[in-house]
């Protein structure tokens, strides 16, 4: 589907206002992506979702979807290969009857210094968090100005979009990196009414973080002002505003949702293991 052209494009004045039908929530199939995904469909949206390995939990999150009475479309989704990518949010929004809110959560790490990350690794890394991230925004954004009523464009980046931490050099690049297309591209798409955003969680209890099942509120993080990890609710909700029409003047923005742990330092908020610092 080719981009509508600027000239094609509404004057503001003319435009009606927002109101998301359809998303699309890359790697739905767990933590932060299924959460988004049901807070979405609690919100009144049909949702695409897609999966990299785990269908069953795709299908599951899907299930939930159709339970509060929304539709649910299913894909897989391997953003390690980018050249694929434009194709599933293509044949999801084909499913839906177009994009209104694209969320890319899809993500991955290693840890590896600077000096032992091998090649192959760094561009496992950038490819997954950032070119195929690149690749999905720009064909969702593409399918939203052609249909003529603005977006929602959120990505999930990290606390480490905006500070650094040892052993995540791959990681943190890219999600660097992620943040300034996000930036750049809600410089170029505002005059279709898009707005595009990041989400910057902290430690989050899913399986990524190895405690699938786990209820932070049993955890115990001296190191985070809040003194817990986070749940993937509590990004879904922030995400779940962002799609909203509420949100229609926040473009450019991260969102950080850590408990605080950015104000401690991204070593800090991990590796603390008492709580002396809270008494001065």
């Amino acid at each position: 589907m080719s981009a509508q052209p600027v000239s094609a494009a509404k004057p503001f004045s003319d435009r009606d206002p927002f109101r998301p039908q359809t998303a699309i929530v890359t790697a739905g199939d767990s933590g932060i992506g299924k959460a988004t995904a049901v807070a979405l469909a609690e919100s009144g949206l049909d949702i695409g979702l897609t999966w990299h390995t785990d269908r069953g939990g795709a299908e599951s999150a899907a299930d939930e979807i159709r339970g509060r009475g929304r539709r649910a479309a299913v894909a897989r989704l391997d953003t390690s290969e980018p050249a694929g990518v434009a194709g599933v949010v293509d044949q999801l929004a084909d499913e839906l009857g177009g994009v209104d809110v694209f969320v890319n959560n899809a993500g991955a790490g290693v840890s590896a210094s600077v000096l032992e990350l091998s090649l192959d690794d760094w561009q496992d890394i950038v490819a997954v968090n950032l070119t195929g991230a690149f690749v999905g925004l720009r064909r969702a954004a593409q399918q939203m100005v052609a249909a003529g009523r603005g977006g929602r464009l959120i990505a999930v980046s990290s606390v480490h979009e905006h500070q650094p931490r040892v052993g995540s050099a791959a990681y943190d690049a890219a999600k660097h990196g992620l943040g300034g297309l996000i930036k750049t591209m809600a410089l170029e798409l505002g005059r279709y009414d898009i707005t595009a955003n990041t989400v910057a969680p902290g430690e989050i209890a899913t399986p990524m973080t190895g405690q699938e099942d786990v209820d932070p509120r049993t955890v115990h993080r001296p190191g985070v002002p809040l003194g817990r990890p986070g749940d993937a609710r509590e990004i879904a909700a922030v995400i779940a505003f962002l799609a909203s029409p509420l949100a229609g003047y926040v473009t450019g923005a991260s969102y950080v949702v850590d408990g605080g742990m950015l104000q401690m330092g991204p070593q800090a908020g991990s590796h603390l293991t008492e709580d002396d610092w809270r008494e001065g």
